[in-house]
């Protein structure tokens, strides 16, 4: 998999875990959610991604996701 596509993956991952746990454990679950968010609109606007810096330091390779 390529840095885009692990990105995209992770963040739906980590939304739709924090929507369970906030359902099924504590509402508070859903600040996560919105931090997720936050920073996909972030890195939509100044191309910085935190996630993607990491993975670009292990060696994952970059390419067009779509």
């Amino acid at each position: 998999m390529n840095i885009e596509r692990i990105v995209l993956a992770f963040a739906g991952i980590a939304i739709l875990a924090s929507l369970a746990l906030s359902h099924y454990h504590n509402p508070y679950w859903l600040y996560f959610t919105a931090f997720v968010g936050l920073n996909l609109l972030q890195s939509a606007f100044t191309g910085f991604c935190p996630l993607a810096t990491m993975l670009k330091m292990i060696g994952k390779k970059s390419c067009n996701a779509f």
